[in-house]
């Protein structure tokens, strides 16, 4: 008997303080980045995040101070993901050329999701303007120019990527072609993929036999 009643107790164990914080907290966060894709910092309301995250807005406030704490926990929120899903998985590859090309594929499947375009929206935005989202945008673009510049770097090392402009205003570049196609293509599998992949090649000048660049 004591068997079966562990294992229903276990079953029904309630979830603890914190790990119902954690769970309103991930929703709350898809649900303003959902909302931050679409109509941009300017237009998002909290009470309609919390509703279509299914919670009060006191519940949003009890996590959030106010809208540039929310967004500013979402730019990082989404950056955690894409690093998990996108950033780490493209340092397995063995080479430099395969790591850009990973990171671009990545980059334009990462984008099918509402969510993952918040960065690009508040982008367009806070472009020019001295606010702390922009800042924490700017300091997080930078982080992924300087990857890039070092791939490119080694890149030009081992021969696979040839000479040209400097490797940091090459990585720009990069990052431009790659959001400007995923932007355009969004919703468009698998185009989005080939020819975000097919962007990037040409700015490195590189031929990616077999990448889906081609």
């Amino acid at each position: 008997m004591s068997g079966p009643t562990a294992q229903t107790s276990t079953r029904r164990r309630r979830p603890s303080q914190a790990e119902r914080r954690a769970r309103s907290r991930g929703a709350l966060l898809e649900s303003a980045a959902r909302g931050l894709s679409r109509c941009g910092y300017g237009n998002l309301r909290l009470e309609e995040v919390a509703r279509d995250a299914g919670y009060t807005r006191g519940a949003l406030y009890h996590q959030f101070k106010d809208k540039e704490d929310l967004a500013l926990a979402v730019i990082d929120w989404v950056d955690e993901n894409w690093r998990r899903e996108v950033g780490d998985p493209a340092k397995l590859e063995p080479d430099p050329v395969g790591e850009l090309m990973a990171l671009a594929r990545g980059h334009a499947v990462f984008c099918r999701r509402d969510v993952a375009r918040v960065v690009m929206a508040l982008r367009m935005e806070f472009s020019g303007r001295d606010h702390a989202v922009g800042r924490r945008l700017q300091r997080a673009s930078e982080g992924g120019v300087k990857r890039i510049a070092r791939l490119v770097e080694a890149g030009r090392r081992d021969g696979s990527i040839p000479p040209g402009p400097p490797a940091t205003a090459v990585a720009r570049a990069f990052l431009g072609a790659l959001e400007g196609a995923v932007i355009e293509l969004a919703g468009r599998p698998p185009h989005d993929e080939v020819l975000a992949a097919r962007a990037v090649a040409g700015v490195l000048r590189v031929d990616v036999e077999g990448s889906g660049a081609r």
